[in-house]
């Protein structure tokens, strides 16, 4: 059976590339499509459209929609007509403005007196001016706003998805109801090559977003294939990657025996089967599983770091302990050359904690302090080990929340005009990028939709959106997006 393997060329190659017989096999696998085999007649994935400025990227979600007016965009405005109708504002031609251009459907719930405008909700917290830039941020971020520097803060961005579904949205740039798509982790899983074969080059880490809002498609490669998919590592370091683990009982001998053998069962059925893509990734999994058994396991020793460094991202602290720990995780895969790292904060079974139609004060106070020190510290030591440089750093949430008042203490969905920031990577700091109009109701200035942030990741690591594109899926506009130069150094 296996000489018969060996008779045809062509399928030897497809085998030896697509199977990785071995452990040996994974590494040709990888070699050859960094060189562009495997992908005849489209875009060679692994072939870089001009020189990069970063090579890895942190990707920081905050599930449920992050009020810009109570972190990076606030609004005094609000304060001094709180409580008043919308509509007896200067500003109450909001709902119609003229960059409502999606013909979104605004839902605003009836007053005590029938009034079809909410009501000028405060903004719950303080805000001042940072750093050398002076960039205004809230109170609850207190320990980013001393990285303000390294930010560039784009408030002009808006999406088309006025629930949740926009989380899946930010992702992939399609909206919920067109399916699944790739996301910019597996465009990115697809388009690179690895720096380190003992790891995967997308790593996800936290809970996916709800099943409602497309769960674990937040982190898939849809068309791509599912060996562009995200890995889920945990940071508890007694199990770290639960697939991942032999058993007390097995020796490292005899599990190397069992993937070499289910290497070559594999191989053989996908000799019958070379277009299942299932069963290569499959394959491709097992054997880099192998490998992760000692390498995932170094990458969650925190307890090799410092005291000092600990205490940066908060791990001596209940309320930050498990961000900081993921934060501190991907500033040590980042050290290892994982390319995506993809860590979600707020997934709660439901819609995502920074869900706030009510009580918006205590629970964005909450939620703040759970991330700020952790992300902070993790710009902070990525900055003395100088990496920041090379690491691109992104912060996101699928849309804002409303200026007006919602049950009484909370804000709604605002997809019109919201904020997203960057940091590292040859990106410019202490900078704002587009704005909202007076009352964080449209972006009105830099406009930018949401795939716009992944064409100038994309572009920091050499590659250019628009010419990542395979035969057999055509990629639209709105998906491929255009890099915000503006904020590129």
């Amino acid at each position: 059976m296996i000489e018969h393997l060996h008779t045809n060329r062509a399928s030897r190659r497809r085998f030896l590339a697509g199977t990785g017989m071995g452990f040996t096999g994974v590494v040709l696998s990888s070699m050859l499509a960094e060189e562009g085999f495997g992908n005849e007649g489209g875009w060679e994935p692994g072939r870089l459209h001009f020189a990069p400025k970063a090579k890895n990227v942190i990707w920081l979600f905050m599930v449920g929609g992050t009020s810009h007016m109570e972190s990076f965009d606030p609004k005094p405005v609000l304060n001094k007509y709180a409580g008043q109708s919308i509509g007896d504002t200067p500003f109450k031609d909001a709902l119609t403005n003229k960059y409502n251009e999606q013909n979104l459907r605004v839902v605003v719930p009836n007053d005590a007196n029938g009034h079809i405008w909410p009501n000028v909700y405060p903004l719950q917290v303080g805000y001042r001016k940072h750093g050398e830039s002076g960039i205004e941020i809230s109170d609850w971020w207190p320990h980013l706003s001393k990285q303000v520097d390294e930010l560039s803060i784009c408030r002009g961005m808006w999406t088309t998805d006025n629930n949740h579904g926009a989380q899946l949205q930010f992702h992939t740039g399609r909206h919920r109801l067109d399916g699944f798509f790739p996301t910019i982790g597996s465009w990115i899983h697809y388009g690179l090559g690895t720096l380190n074969e003992n790891l995967p080059k997308f790593i996800v880490m936290g809970t996916p977003i709800a099943d409602c809002c497309g769960g674990k498609e937040a982190h898939g490669a849809s068309y791509l294939g599912p060996e562009h998919a995200g890995v889920q590592l945990n940071v508890d370091p007694k199990n770290p990657l639960p697939f991942a683990a032999p058993g007390k009982e097995i020796f490292r001998e005899e599990q190397l025996a069992q993937f070499q053998l289910l290497g070559e069962l594999n191989g053989i059925a996908q000799e019958d089967y070379p277009d299942d893509a299932a069963m290569k990734a499959r394959i491709k999994s097992y054997e880099l599983a192998f490998r992760m058994q000692s390498a995932i396991p170094e990458i969650v020793r925190f307890q090799d770091e410092t005291e000092s460094t600990q205490s940066m991202y908060g791990l001596d602290q209940k309320e930050t302990k498990t961000v900081g720990q993921q934060c501190l995780a991907a500033r040590r895969l980042v050290e290892q050359g994982v390319r995506f790292i993809q860590i979600f904060h707020g997934s709660n079974g439901g819609a995502g904690a920074w869900d706030a139609h009510s009580n918006l004060k205590t629970g964005h106070a909450r939620l703040s302090k759970e991330v700020d020190q952790p992300i902070a510290g993790l710009i902070a030591d990525l900055k003395q080990r100088g990496l920041l440089d090379e690491t691109l750093v992104v912060w996101g949430t699928e849309f804002g929340r409303t200026p007006g008042s919602q049950n009484s203490n909370g804000r709604d969905h605002h997809p019109f005009g919201f904020s997203v920031w960057m940091a590292g990577g040859g990106i410019k700091g202490g900078m704002v990028h587009g704005a909202t109009d007076e009352l964080g109701f449209h972006a009105v200035e830099g406009r930018h939709y949401i795939t716009d942030i992944h064409a100038t990741v994309l572009k920091q690591l050499g590659l250019d959106s628009s010419r990542m594109q395979i035969p057999e899926r055509k990629r639209i506009e709105k998906e491929v997006g255009r890099p915000i130069d503006a904020i590129i150094a």
